[in-house]
């Protein structure tokens, strides 16, 4: 694309030659590509349009969005007239950072340079105005193109389906004049998105053509719904499957939680590419696997594979360091990411934060969050939970303030952080203010943790009743979690009545083998009530059933 624009213009644009000559010269990724087109036009003496223009266009292709920007400011400061490949990717780059502002001056600048009736600048406008949600105004550029081609079509197209605005869509789609196979993509897996896979298959079914991405499109939208077995129906209907065909199943089966299903998939791939590696380490971390996340990590970074682990390949490892509580390899792993130039973004940092605060290292974690350029909910949750869990009631309290403060909505994780502080720290009013505010305030729904956490709270400050009424309450099916909370509780407060139906609750909910240690608990509540014969009698029951409670452990990191 880029060599076909340099040919139609004049030969005469020597310097424009300089540039293409040299960018593409010694370039053996698109980073050091946009990098060294930048050194290559800083090299230049007095510039012209179509330099200016070859060096916006540059990097805004290699995704140098706010680079490009500033190189199409920096030519209007020299007084040149930029031309139609410099607004249009000018217009792209603002459409991706985003600033709207930028973008709505050079709309201006279009019609003041007369290149309102170019169709490819129009196109990109078009574009810009869908990328930042404003389709009024996309609608108005579009209905005023003199001409359209099939880009300009599939691009308001993709707005209103971006909008969920799916009738509007499908009237766009149906007047397209000559739909290419990204026309039919798109509207099919808008249908997909939407969970309309009736939609979606019979418009698929009525392709003149497809290829890899129309399958995943459908893939991904039977995934989405849930239904994994259509999904691998298609999958293995497949006429060629690309890397994204396999990678998306792989992550199909991690949120069905079927885990070995996927990991047979990926040892079936014959070229296992960087994001096919990171899909199955995160399948492993998501599902509560870590120490083979761990493994197929340094599986990944032996020789005969020699695979250069990514952003995305590090989140997925500290979050498995983290479930782990393995503090030493989590230190080892920033600093390999020091090693080879990772550089420690907000996503990173966050999950370094994760790490450090589920470790006790909260002064570590809280100098990771104060270096973060935007604290979002992910980062506020992660710290107010390891307050939470380390006894730092009034931290945790703080930053929740905070985090309301700056507009940012809790979740279920933020509340569970929240009310594990309160927990320890025996705040019982105000952990019942907080958790009454979680569907009264900020509408999120208490899940079976949440009522855990509270009766865990009312039970050890002595209202077992209050206790027991709040699990009475519970909209959903308590699990052995809650009922577990209440029977310690009545081992703490030797209450033998409601003891009783709590281990009677928590043995129904375990496998007999499982079972053993609420027997137990029920046993010394009955010896510390003075109960001996039915202490005896429980004691016998456990003999009797072989079952044996498991011993106790606490470990620590020895360093």
């Amino acid at each position: 694309m880029l060599v076909f624009q340099f040919i139609s213009f004049p030969r005469r644009c020597n310097q424009a030659k300089q540039i293409y000559s040299r960018l593409f010269s010694n370039s053996n990724s698109s980073r050091s590509t946009g990098s060294h087109a930048c050194q290559v036009f800083d090299g230049l003496h007095n510039p012209d349009v179509f330099s200016w223009a070859c060096a916006i266009r540059s990097s805004s292709q290699q995704g140098r969005f706010k680079e490009a920007a500033s190189l199409y400011a920096g030519m209007q400061r020299s007084g040149l007239r930029p031309n139609t490949f410099a607004i249009s990717a000018a217009l792209k780059a603002c459409a991706r950072i985003p600033a709207k502002s930028a973008g709505i001056s050079i709309h201006a600048q279009v019609y003041k340079f007369g290149q309102e009736c170019d169709v490819y600048v129009q196109t990109c406008l078009v574009d810009f105005y869908v990328k930042l949600g404003d389709m009024g105004i996309a609608q108005r550029v579009f209905d005023g193109m003199p001409e359209r081609n099939v880009v300009s079509w599939n691009s308001i197209l993709s707005g209103y389906l971006k909008a969920g605005e799916l009738g509007t869509a499908r009237r766009i789609f149906d007047e397209i004049p000559a739909k290419d196979v990204v026309s039919w993509n798109s509207m099919v897996s808008g249908y997909a998105k939407a969970r309309d896979m009736g939609r979606a298959e019979s418009l698929f079914e009525k392709m003149p053509q497809t290829n890899a991405a129309s399958w995943n499109g459908m893939i991904g939208g039977y995934i989405h719904c849930g239904n994994i077995e259509a999904a691998r129906k298609l999958f293995d209907d497949m006429p060629e499957r690309s890397n994204v065909s396999w990678i998306t199943m792989i992550s199909g089966y991690s949120k069905c939680g079927d885990v070995d299903s996927a990991r047979w998939l990926f040892d079936q791939m014959s070229a296992k590419d960087l994001p096919a590696w990171n899909a199955m380490i995160a399948c492993y971390a998501q599902n509560s696997r870590p120490k083979e996340a761990l493994q197929l990590f340094n599986k990944m970074r032996k020789l005969n594979v020699n695979m250069r682990p990514d952003e995305m390949t590090f989140v997925c490892v500290i979050s498995a360091c983290s479930q782990l509580g393995d503090l030493r390899f989590g230190s080892w792993i920033e600093s390999y990411m020091q090693r080879i130039r990772i550089e420690l973004d907000d996503h990173l940092k966050t999950a370094l934060i994760d790490l450090y605060a589920k470790c006790g290292s909260m002064d570590k974690a809280y100098e990771l969050f104060c270096g973060l350029r935007t604290r979002d909910l992910v980062a506020y949750s992660a710290m107010i939970f390891g307050c939470g869990i380390n006894g730092k009631a009034v931290d945790a309290i703080r930053l929740f303030e905070e985090m309301v403060d700056d507009k940012i909505s809790p979740n279920a994780i933020t509340f569970t952080g929240l009310l594990t502080a309160y927990n320890h720290a025996g705040l019982v009013e105000e952990g019942c203010r907080c958790f009454a505010s979680m569907l009264g305030k900020h509408r999120v729904a208490p899940s079976a943790d949440h009522y855990a956490i509270m009766v865990d709270l009312l039970g050890r400050a002595g209202k077992l009743e209050e206790a027991r009424g709040l699990i009475r309450s519970m909209p959903m099916q308590p699990h052995v979690g809650v009922w577990g909370a209440l029977l310690l509780a009545c081992r703490i407060h030797c209450n033998v009545d409601i003891g009783e139906i709590a281990a009677q609750h928590c043995i129904e909910l375990e496998t007999e083998a499982e079972a053993s240690g609420y027997y137990v608990l029920l046993a010394n509540i009955y010896a510390s009530a003075g109960r001996w014969d039915d202490a005896k009698r429980l004691r016998k029951v456990i003999e009797e059933k072989g079952l044996s409670k498991l011993p106790g452990c606490s470990w620590m990191d020895a360093t």
